[in-house]
């Protein structure tokens, strides 16, 4: 990758960079909201772009349709500065999906997946996960002891989930965990992130030629037989929309386990209400999507024309991001103490941690099932579960656009 910044776009201060590292999110996290509710921020590789923080903002962008996400409005693109071995260029350019067209396009997309996706079917893997957990805890030591809870519990349910979903081979799964990893880290060496990218086609290509010999009950062969006026999905349509499921459900699933986990340890007296009834799971669930939203930054949308925002103007051929961990800490939409983990806010349900208006994440049910499912089965087998570290001995990943540790070590119990 060349190691010039693209050209900066905006006129004032020297913008926000968002730490490749992600050594302090909290502070980051601060530094935007202060900023807002349009922030100029830097991505890693020195790529200038807008950030919008605050809810309201963000409720008005993701609904502006002069914001496309054609990578081809993008003047920083057009003009050489963004190279093919970008670190975060798959999530920025990752392919033909929902997440990359607008309009009708999109809306013939989103209709053709909605087929395949339904209600009906998320709420059939309810025992299928019931199942899988039961499963992994199992496995966990029954008399307690310290464990890598993402490890043992929070990464392979929503893998197993997914797989399953998907109709991908459990053989996979070690490979897919390399994959991703490289997909979302800042760190992924140059040389390196083209063949990521091309490996991660190849796999979930071979997915969809398999089903397509041998149809299933699966999510791959639903998107094959969906059809709307005679219209299908294309191969390549429905690869790019597998590696965006799989990468969205799985990533943002471990995250909310792990992050709702490290909450209630922090917070001993909210993980008493729930223990004892006096809330629920579902408030713990959604409390954790605004306060600790598994995903921080969303890439990435493009202005076809100008767009003003308060005093400023995200001009055309700029780039804006979605900084959800900023947005879902907003004092104007939750409150003075939006900072604070409180699963009995009542705003916490207002979140948009999944996106909003026609652009909402389609597995966002999907999510909310597994963690559901997997938080009140944890503690009613582990009640006593603990950290096994000071929080702020917790280390995330390099990776800017999710809220992910690298371990969760736990006390699992006495």
């Amino acid at each position: 990758m060349t190691t010039s910044a693209a050209t900066c776009p905006h006129a004032s201060a020297a913008p926000i960079p968002l730490d490749p590292f992600v050594t302090d999110l909290d502070a980051e996290t601060a530094r935007l909201l202060a900023a807002g509710p349009l922030a100029e921020v830097e991505l890693p590789g020195g790529v200038p772009v807008w950030a919008v923080t605050h809810h309201a903002e963000a409720r008005r962008l993701l609904t502006d349709k002069r914001l496309v996400k054609d990578i081809e409005v993008w003047g920083a693109w057009q003009r050489g500065e963004i190279p093919a071995d970008w670190p975060l260029i798959g999530l920025a350019n990752p392919g033909r999906s929902m997440l990359t067209v607008d309009g009708e396009d999109h809306r013939r997309l989103r209709a053709l997946v909605a087929q395949a996706l339904t209600v009906r079917r998320v709420e059939r893997m309810r025992e299928r996960i019931e199942e899988l957990t039961t499963g992994l805890l199992d496995k966990l030591p029954a008399d307690g002891g310290t464990v890598d809870l993402k490890a043992e519990f929070a990464y392979p349910l929503p893998m197993y989930v997914i797989s399953d979903l998907m109709g991908i081979d459990e053989a996979d799964h070690p490979r897919l965990k390399v994959l991703f990893d490289k997909f979302f880290s800042t760190q992924t060496p140059p040389e390196e992130v083209i063949a990521t990218l091309g490996e991660l086609a190849a796999m979930m290509g071979a997915v969809v030629a398999a089903r397509r010999e041998t149809p299933g009950d699966d999510l791959t062969s639903a998107l094959i037989q969906a059809s709307e006026n005679g219209d299908r999905l294309t191969d390549a349509e429905i690869v790019s929309t597998l590696q965006l499921m799989v990468a969205a459900g799985h990533e943002t699933t471990i995250s909310l386990i792990v992050n709702a986990v490290v909450n209630l340890s922090a917070h001993p007296d909210q993980l008493a209400l729930v223990l004892d009834g006096k809330t629920t799971w579902e408030q713990v669930v959604e409390e954790t999507l605004r306060y600790s939203t598994p995903t921080s930054h969303v890439l990435i949308r493009f202005a076809a024309e100008d767009v003003q925002v308060g005093e400023k103007t995200i001009k055309q051929g700029d780039a804006l991001i979605v900084s959800y961990g900023a947005i879902g800490r907003d004092e104007q939409a939750h409150g003075p103490t939006a900072d604070s983990f409180d699963i009995t806010r009542d705003s916490a349900t207002r979140h948009i941690s999944f996106g909003h208006g026609p652009h909402v994440c389609p597995g966002a049910a999907l999510s909310r099932l597994e963690a559901g499912v997997a938080l009140p089965a944890l503690y009613a087998r582990f009640p006593g579960l603990r950290l096994a570290v000071e929080p702020g001995e917790l280390r995330n990943k390099p990776v800017v656009t999710q809220n992910d540790l690298f371990e969760l070590p736990v006390v699992l119990g006495g």
